[in-house]
């Protein structure tokens, strides 16, 4: 059994109308609630083996908080695939982690983007998970390797954190 847990980025700022969509970085809210999720996750016993992210900055600062948050030492990877990515690319991303980090982790952090995330969630588990900015949603995967992982694999729906859910939102 392995844990994917997927996190929509925190918000992100608008403020410089001549940065790229992928240059965006986090604005104020998005700097505090990063850490309250990684803070939930940690609470939880949920804290994660890898992370992966997509290349958008708004990503990277978003798994980065999260890291330093928990502390987290092991592998971090991203990747350009995971940018706006479909679930279809989001599946084979997923299914590469050993590849990708170097280790078939157990407990694996995925920081994305909407829709893809929410799409993806609906197709693994038939069910639609509203994802704000900073929402994880926690899946439990009936799988031994993450290279096993494929369109048609069915996860389990676990808890959802929302930042405006946590004590103090």
């Amino acid at each position: 059994m392995k844990t994917l847990l997927l996190m929509r980025h925190a918000k992100s700022s608008w403020d410089d109308p001549t940065l790229t969509d992928a240059e965006r970085p986090l604005n104020a809210r998005g700097l505090q609630d990063a850490p309250r999720i990684a803070r939930a996750l940690q609470d939880a016993g949920q804290v994660p083996d890898a992370i992966l992210c997509s290349t958008a900055r708004r990503a990277v600062e978003t798994a980065a908080l999260v890291r330093d948050t928990l502390g987290f030492k092991g592998p971090f990877h991203s990747d350009a695939r995971l940018y706006m990515a479909t679930p279809a690319e989001i599946v084979m991303v997923v299914s590469e982690i050993p590849k990708l980090i170097g280790t078939d982790a157990d407990h694996v952090l995925l920081v994305g983007h909407n829709p893809g995330l929410q799409d993806f969630v609906e197709l693994v588990t038939g069910t639609f998970v509203r994802m704000p900015t900073a929402a994880l949603v926690e899946l439990s995967v009936p799988i031994a390797s993450w290279s096993e992982f494929e369109r048609t694999t069915q996860a389990t729906l676990g808890r959802v954190w929302r930042p405006r859910e946590l004590p103090g939102g």
